[in-house]
């Protein structure tokens, strides 16, 4: 088990809205915050971009009755801090997680992961295969998209020198990004706040602004993750999809369907790229559904 460090949780996190222990580790020089609640089979819960922790407050409170729900955020996300130099790129994020598996000691995990998160997963899922049995997969994706106008046209627009400005002067990623992935739930003026306030300065909002740009430029990682997909293909995989989702498209679901051969997909109608936040009583209930099945 890993050795707490000391850090203070800040103040302007509501128990009210994230009613858990605010854990931190120290990964390779970062601290990373995580929560970890309930007992039972293990789930790692990983977020996307621009989000937290805090995405999962629903899950984590629907589940830990009956799972150990794992869920940190990333260095330069939520309440974690990276070190200095940190470039906060995904294939960087992916070490990091990989790191916090072997720290913490996870064992017969299923891995949960969402946008960004799922890419990332699926990295750490390769690295330590013997760690992972199951997959849940939501609004994701696992290869390379250069050449495909949709994701070209959004990381060309977000990541270029304007949308990186932007993002770093205004916390546009924040103010655009969250309330467009939710389509059936608007969040809260306290809700948004806590996405808000985890990137309250420029320095803060680095770590959202770097992504959409990867998803150009972190192709060679794409293309690692994509080639392993073969080895971890038979791990039984539940894929949960918001179909209002503007980010990720049927085409994205099909290839996951077409490469995880023992899966369930759940689709969540009207549901937007965040779906575990947006639709989250149908996220939980396509969870337990699924998760009756015994591991082959």
């Amino acid at each position: 088990m890993a050795d707490a460090i000391e850090s203070v949780r800040p103040a302007w996190v509501e128990d009210s809205l994230f009613p858990f222990e605010s854990r931190f580790v120290a990964i390779d020089g970062h601290t990373v915050h995580y929560v970890d609640e309930g007992s039972g089979p293990t789930l790692l819960l990983l977020h996307g971009n621009p989000t937290w922790s805090f995405l999962w407050r629903d899950v984590i409170s629907a589940l830990r009755d009956d799972f150990r729900c794992v869920a940190l955020d990333y260095p330069g996300f939520g309440l974690s801090t990276p070190k200095p130099g940190y470039r906060y790129l995904p294939e960087e994020h992916a070490d990091v997680v990989t790191a916090f598996v072997d720290t913490l000691g996870l064992e017969r995990v299923t891995l949960v992961g969402q946008d960004w998160g799922g890419l990332i997963g699926l990295a750490a899922v390769q690295r330590r295969p013997a760690v992972f049995d199951r997959l849940v997969l939501a609004d994701t994706w696992a290869w390379p998209v250069n050449g495909v106008f949709h994701f070209e046209y959004f990381s060309r627009i977000f990541g270029g020198p304007l949308g990186r400005l932007l993002a770093r002067r205004l916390n546009l990623i924040v103010n655009v990004f969250i309330p467009l992935g939710h389509r059936r739930k608007k969040p809260t003026a306290a809700e948004m706040a806590h996405y808000r306030r985890a990137m309250d300065t420029p320095e803060r909002r680095r770590a959202s602004a770097v992504f959409p740009a990867r998803v150009l430029t972190s192709r060679a990682f794409f293309a690692e993750i994509e080639a392993g997909l073969a080895d971890i293909a038979h791990l039984p995989t539940l894929i949960v999809w918001g179909d209002a989702d503007i980010a990720f498209r049927r085409q994205e679901r099909e290839r996951l369907e077409a490469t995880f051969t023992d899966h369930k997909t759940v689709i969540v109608k009207g549901a937007g790229t965040y779906v575990e936040s947006d639709a989250p009583e149908e996220f939980v209930a396509a969870f337990r559904d699924w998760v009756r099945r015994p591991v082959r």
